[in-house]
């Protein structure tokens, strides 16, 4: 097994750290490391994994990062929260595109639709460092990357199979990665499966979490000297997931997802390169109370749609030893939602009522370097965004979405268009008296509202209503952040610092009279308010000699809606790892601990604020043991049980209930032993 490092890159950005856990999956070399050019990004390469046990998807990986959590609803989709922004604060892109979800409820946040063993690169930038991914991306941006790579010469085959389970929840999955080609041309098809039952949470309660998934990747490429030409087809089925958290499951959650990237590393008049890509998504979604559950009341059913097409081009302009990199992007989201009454036999609510927005935006970003070891960078970007829900005015057994917004914000849905502008200023300075870097970084980033933000309309008795507001004004978020990173070789330590102004924060709420909103019968509302939030992570690793090290992480996040002068519901409480790792030739051992403060700043009482969280959380320690041998240079074994004293424990957040106000925490799997097996050829 590799050494493993992970340098902080965070800072206020966030600045992350060694990474707990990320332990080699490996088919060969394997490296997991922050890239010191890139300092607010933490890079898991090809070849590696970011948590030591395996995960249901995406979602549920990332919270092995310092600084990102996620709230559970089931044994599948957990949603990210970075910095406590989640949703569509934050920018994540699969292959270069924007996959949102169907459900309204984020049972499929985009992770969900991401099998994270079958990605090569897994990017994480916290924050707004980068104004390349679209507009908002207040939180930060996911990458998660797929890359076919040419065959050598002489070689036709290139491959990785892999096959795990785990015993609470009896998982079964298995993956084949196979390439075929020459040195000009491939074909790479990925397949993978996953089956899952209910697990048992730390006092033997079984957890409603069972999912069944597979999805198949195919990719082409074609090299012709400086240009790159890549298509790729995502085929992603997920049935009968259950959850605990929510009034409904999911018997169907579909994702169809096309590429096209054209590359041209050389000269065009005054672009040192050209980068140009496009992608379409389509997500189907179904939820309901009656298929995978016994019901005895009313028969719900939601089906759902949301179609993605996005695109980018850009260009590096050389000037001197500066990179311009400057481009257009675009985004366009369509989303469908209905809820039918199945036992009267009428259709119930419009829930996104023919909702699309546009998003198309321009930016230019300079990396400059000052002397040996000092860049500065800086970028800027416009948006116009257009949103518009062309169903509005469709009545069903109930009321109209244009009804439900009269009653709550005195006003019908209508055309909807902005002007966005959001950029950067950072500067990384080398230091002379240690072996490190110091930053400091200035943004401002505008996120418009989503679909379910500005036009839900869930109707139902007055606590269960849900809508949206269409005048809710866009996010502005201004941050400020600094850290600093040195690394002595055997032991190395990060931290950073960041404060997040707020102005027009979108709040989910319920409805009590404020100003703006017309109704005081505790309906699920939005409106905007002034924010603040600021917290801190650092790390650290240790090399006591060549077999045996440690490191550790601490991350912590205060989120205040300042207009009320109350916490933001749905924030994470101090989170901490620290693992202990012995590797030698052939075979690994590691231990982790998973620790969580407990979380009192919370918004729980639905009579005077939100209502969003289920209420103050116990704060918790958790311990793994894991393993790796590889029994020859192409094989490897990967073994471990989390939660190894079986304790009862829930993270913080949770997701509400389906369409009505109860809000559900669900408990984290109990003792948990697994065993994962990677042959590469």
């Amino acid at each position: 097994m590799s050494r493993f490092r992970v340098r902080p890159l965070t800072a206020l950005i966030a600045a992350v750290l060694s990474a707990p856990a990320a332990h080699a999956e490996s088919l060969g070399t394997v490296e997991v490391e922050a890239t010191p050019i890139d300092l607010p990004t933490m890079k898991v390469e090809r070849g590696a994994v970011i948590a030591p046990s395996p995960s249901s998807d995406a979602g549920e990986a990332l919270r092995a990062v310092p600084g990102v959590s996620g709230s559970r609803m089931g044994g599948h989709g957990i949603d990210p929260v970075i910095r406590g922004q989640t949703q569509t604060q934050l920018n994540i892109l699969l292959d270069g595109a924007y996959v949102h979800g169907g459900c309204p409820n984020r049972m499929d946040p985009p992770t969900a639709y991401a099998p994270i063993e079958t990605f090569d690169k897994v990017t994480i930038i916290k924050g707004s460092q980068t104004v390349r991914y679209g507009g908002g991306g207040s939180g930060g941006t996911v990458l998660l990357e797929r890359e076919g790579k040419p065959l050598s010469a002489g070689e036709t085959l290139r491959g990785k199979v892999g096959a795990g389970y785990r015993g609470n929840s009896d998982t079964k999955d298995g993956f084949a990665d196979l390439t075929v080609g020459n040195e000009t041309s491939w074909v790479r098809g990925i397949a993978t499966a996953k089956d899952a039952d209910n697990y048992k949470d730390g006092d033997g309660v079984e957890v409603r979490s069972a999912y069944a998934e597979k999805a198949l990747n195919l990719q082409g490429g074609f090299i012709n000297d400086a240009t790159r030409i890549d298509v790729g087809i995502d085929l992603s089925r997920s049935d009968d997931i259950l959850f605990a958290g929510a009034g409904m499951d999911s018997p169907q959650a579909d994702a169809d997802t096309y590429r096209l990237r054209v590359r041209h590393d050389a000269e065009v008049g005054p672009f040192a390169a050209i980068d140009a890509d496009i992608s379409v998504a389509e997500v189907t979604h179904v939820m309901d109370n009656y298929t995978l559950r016994n019901q005895t009341g009313t028969r719900m059913r939601a089906p759902s749609t949301s179609d993605t097409v996005s695109g980018r081009l850009s260009g590096d302009i050389a000037v001197g030893e500066s990179i311009w990199t400057v481009g257009v992007d675009f985004q366009n989201n369509e989303r469908e939602a209905d809820r039918y009454n199945d036992t009267a036999n009428n259709k119930n609510s419009v829930l996104w009522p023919g909702v699309e927005i546009d998003q198309s935006g321009v930016f230019a970003e300079l990396d400059m370097p000052m002397g040996e070891r000092d860049v500065f960078k800086a970028g800027v970007r416009y948006d116009r965004v257009e949103a518009s829900a062309s169903r509005a005015g469709e009545k069903p057994a109930m009321l109209a979405p244009n009804t439900l917004y009269t009653m709550y914000y005195g006003t019908t849905a209508r055309d909807v268009s902005e002007d966005n502008v959001g950029g950067f200023l950072r500067y990384e300075k080398g230091l002379d008296s240690v072996p490190g870097i110091a930053w400091v970084g200035l943004s401002r980033s505008v996120r418009t509202a989503d679909a379910t933000e500005r036009y839900m309309a869930s109707n139902g008795a007055a606590a269960s209503r849900w809508i949206g507001n269409p005048n809710i004004d866009p996010e502005q978020h201004h941050q400020i952040e600094v850290g600093l990173d040195i690394d002595w070789g055997d032991v190395a330590v990060n931290g950073a610092v960041y404060y997040n102004d707020v102005s027009d924060y979108i709040l989910r709420d319920a409805a009590h009279g404020q100003t703006g909103i017309l109704l005081n019968d505790n309906a699920t509302i939005y409106r905007n308010v002034d924010a603040e939030l600021y917290g801190y992570e650092i790390g650290g690793a240790l090399r006591f000699d060549a077999n045996w090290s440690m490191k550790g992480s601490l991350a912590y996040v205060h989120a205040t809606n300042t207009s009320d002068n109350r916490a933001i519901a749905q924030t994470p409480p101090l989170e901490g790892t620290v693992n202990l790792d012995y590797a030698t030739t052939g075979w690994s051992v590691g231990t982790q601990l998973r620790v969580a403060d407990k979380q009192t700043r919370v918004d729980d009482d639905v009579t005077t604020g939100s209502g969003l969280d289920v209420g103050q959380t116990a704060g918790y320690w958790v311990f793994d043991v894991y393993g790796t041998v590889a029994p020859t240079k192409t094989s490897q074994v990967r073994f471990g049980v989390d939660n190894l004293f079986d304790e009862a424990y829930a993270n913080h957040l949770n997701r509400s209930n389906s369409f009505d106000p109860t809000q559900v925490q669900v408990n984290e799997p109990g003792r948990s032993v697994w065993a994962r097996f990677n042959w590469s050829f």
